[in-house]
């Protein structure tokens, strides 16, 4: 039988579906199909018997799909991971369900890198996502030297939200003269983490209150990478929704699949004049591990009696906070 909380859909960059299912016996028969098709649409089957690629759907347009198995399992899907050609981490991250037995909306909650290389086609996709919101983590120096693409037409509006880690420089000033090496910056993205949860709660609390205080926002969420800072902030807004810890970890390291560290180490090197450190002691720092995210929800548990304490206190979403999320993200 089909495994309903196991359909995973994304989309690579050259327009191509891939739709990846689980199901319980391996002589399940799975079908997929488009809610809405055009001519030209064709389904490909390769080697591998839980999988299958679509071609020929428009780029310009999010798709849904219907997977279901021959005895009646069915699930309404859409892509996890857009296709977008200049940022390759662009992802909604509904979908999921929640411990009460519902289930967040898809098209509402988005997540990604960097939004200043788009290209007209990733821009006309982001335009039928009809955002309202974009909270933009990145640096104000990154900001302002790399603006995002977006629509001319109705363009959602920018919250500028900056995290900066207190200790970056002092690490970087110490990885210039080759200090540490590979596991210096691996504990280095884990002082990060904790730094969002003991340091930058005042600037997820405002990312809280700019989705509140836009009715019905569909938002994006966003950094340089779409892994750090992104990645928690998406943490903390699905633990509110109610998502469980389990499924906001498998969140969490999807970005494994679609941002590769080794086509971005030269970009990293010039940005932080790390030309002098060998790829392996930068490396920690463009991947995505669980220990990362491990981390930060590790420093509210020792600061805070619960997630719930944690969201209420240091970032404002009470119990009043939370119903009106999860009226608005829950079906």
């Amino acid at each position: 039988m089909l495994n309903s909380d196991a359909v995973h859909i994304w989309r690579d960059s050259d327009g191509d579906y891939h739709v990846e299912w689980q199901a319980s016996h391996p002589d399940t028969e799975v079908t997929v199909e488009p809610v809405s098709t055009g001519a030209g649409v064709e389904q490909h089957r390769g080697e591998h018997s839980n999988r299958l690629r679509l071609s020929g759907l428009a780029p310009a347009s999010r798709h849904f799909f219907v997977v279901r198995d021959q005895h009646g399992t069915e699930v309404l899907a859409a892509e996890r991971k857009l296709g977008m050609q200049g940022t390759p981490n662009f992802r909604d991250f509904g979908g999921y369900p929640t411990v009460d037995g519902r289930q967040v909306k898809w098209g509402f909650l988005f997540r990604s890198g960097q939004l200043s290389h788009l290209s007209d086609q990733d821009v006309a996709l982001l335009a039928s996502l009809k955002l309202d919101l974009v909270c933009d983590f990145r640096r104000l120096d990154e900001q302002e030297s790399d603006p995002s693409r977006l629509p001319a037409h109705r363009p959602p509006r920018i919250a500028s939200l900056p995290i900066i880690p207190g200790s970056n420089s002092r690490f970087f000033e110490e990885a210039g003269n080759q200090l540490g090496g590979r596991k210096a910056m691996f504990d280095f993205m884990l002082e990060i983490n904790r730094d969002f949860v003991e340091a930058q709660s005042s600037t997820y609390a405002r990312m809280f209150r700019e989705i509140l205080d836009q009715e019905d926002a569909r938002f994006l969420v966003h950094c340089a990478a779409g892994k750090d800072r992104t990645g928690f902030a998406v943490a903390i807004i699905l633990l509110a929704l109610g998502v469980s810890r389990d499924l906001v970890m498998h969140d969490y390291m999807l970005t494994e699949r679609f941002f590769l560290p080794h086509q971005e180490i030269e970009r990293l090197r010039q940005k932080y004049s790390m030309e002098g450190m060998d790829t392996d002691s930068i490396l920690p720092m463009l991947e995505v591990h669980p220990d990362y995210l491990v981390c930060a929800l590790d420093a509210i548990a020792r600061s805070f009696p619960s997630v719930e304490v944690y969201l209420e206190e240091a970032l404002g979403v009470g119990p009043a906070e939370v119903a009106k999320l999860r009226a608005r993200y829950l079906t």
